[in-house]
């Protein structure tokens, strides 16, 4: 492996940088709960430093892996990540980690990690790579099906933890789809299907256990936390939303760091925030109100702007790229990046219900650190790959010419 930074991709490293800064400063203004609690600063801000530190040395490294080798890698990952994602809901698992009722973490010799951050990243991959692989009209229908039970297996055990995170993948692989020109009734029907089942389902867990105040056992026990956190959402504003629960507490002060970053247009400046000593975890999933109330308005459209930055370079390199599986793996992690980006932001605000969705590289968590500057490296290696690729061709192009035979006309 050449370690060639003369081809590197400037502008994705601009991004991915400015995006670490924003992590760094944000966590240390939301963590003062953890601070608090653990009375020091070097345990939940030291370790969360460490994890930045490695990914940008991930990211580093991994540009340099030849595209070819990681669509390669990602069919071991995938089988792997398949089997601990499976793992989780085997009742009384001793792997498996539950926190806030959920169990999606694995601990693995003291290091405790979400296998659905491994499968989305694996899946994209994988299935970029199958998708690249239609030659002809049969073709289309052969992969889509194809992928359609891959994603399926991986997404069922993903489902029963965390619904968010399989409708996510789903939506990726639906752009993928389109990508890869696969016929719209083939696709509209998966959709379609997919929207019968999980009405079905609402209305199944809504009036059998939610409105009896029955619990659920089994997989999907915390299907009544998902339409729980929906009825909330979409529910009728008669002044109970206003009460203080400890249901609505997050977006209760949630709703009150935006407001009091929106007075300014800079916010309250970095370090001045009041909301994050009562808006409970902070310094994860609701991070984003943390940085509206310390840099207003300015700060969150400078914050869209750059995880759409992301996805507006992804198309970029994609549309001057000639390697198919090269150009759809890029799409697909970038298309993760940014609308896992846009959906924590919308319910940060209040514009979703709540999801559970870190914000990509500043919410605090390793393994989303991780995993999301992986995906940075493997975007910045395709750019790389295209970028020698186009000199290499201007090189053989210039030394034709060169050998050309000089003609003279009299």
């Amino acid at each position: 492996m050449k370690l060639n930074i003369k081809n590197i991709d400037k502008t994705f490293w601009i991004i991915y940088g400015l995006l670490i800064i924003v992590a760094i400063i944000a966590l240390f203004s939301a963590s003062s709960t953890l601070v608090y609690q653990r009375g020091s600063v070097l345990g939940p801000i030291g370790s969360q430093m460490l994890f930045i530190a490695l990914g940008l040395v991930a990211a580093y490294l991994i540009q340099f892996i030849p595209s070819y080798w990681v669509r390669f890698g990602g069919y071991g990952l995938l089988a792997i990540s398949t089997l601990l994602v499976y793992s989780t809901i085997i009742p009384g698992n001793p792997l498996v980690v539950t926190i806030n009722g959920a169990a999606r973490w694995v601990r693995i010799a003291g290091i405790t990690f979400q296998p659905s951050e491994l499968a989305k990243l694996s899946l994209i991959i994988v299935i970029a790579d199958q998708l690249a692989r239609i030659k002809t009209e049969a073709d289309k229908r052969k992969y889509f099906y194809r992928t359609l039970i891959i994603a399926g297996v991986v997404m069922l055990p993903i489902m029963a933890s965390n619904l968010s995170t399989a409708v996510l993948i789903g939506l990726i692989i639906f752009c993928l789809w389109i990508l890869a020109r696969i016929p719209w009734k083939y696709t509209l029907s998966v959709v379609g299907i997919a929207v019968v089942v999980l009405g079905l389902g609402y209305a199944l867990v809504e009036f059998a256990f939610v409105r009896p105040h029955r619990e659920m056992s089994g997989p999907f026990k915390r299907a009544t936390t998902w339409v729980s956190r929906i009825d909330r959402h979409f529910e009728q504003d008669d002044g109970s939303k206003y009460v203080l629960t400890d249901e609505n507490i997050q977006e209760v002060y949630s709703s009150v760091a935006i407001a009091r970053g929106g007075t300014t247009p800079l916010g309250v400046f970095p370090g001045n925030s009041k909301e994050r000593d009562y808006l409970p975890l902070a310094f994860a999933d609701y991070i984003f109100a943390i940085i509206v109330e310390e840099s207003g308005i300015i700060g969150a459209f400078g914050l869209i702007f750059l995880y759409l930055a992301v996805l507006f370079r992804a198309c970029n390199i994609s549309s001057r790229y000639s390697d198919m599986p090269a150009m759809l793996m890029t799409m697909g992690l970038a298309l993760m990046i940014t609308c896992q980006a846009l959906i924590s932001m919308l319910v940060a605000v209040g514009l979703g219900p709540v999801t559970g969705q870190p914000l990509p590289l500043i919410s605090r968590g390793g393994t989303s650190v991780l995993i999301t500057s992986i995906y940075f490296g493997i975007m910045m290696g395709v750019s790389r790959e295209q970028t020698e690729l186009r000199e290499r061709v201007n090189e053989t192009i210039e030394e034709s010419l060169d050998d050309a035979p000089i003609v003279t006309l009299e």
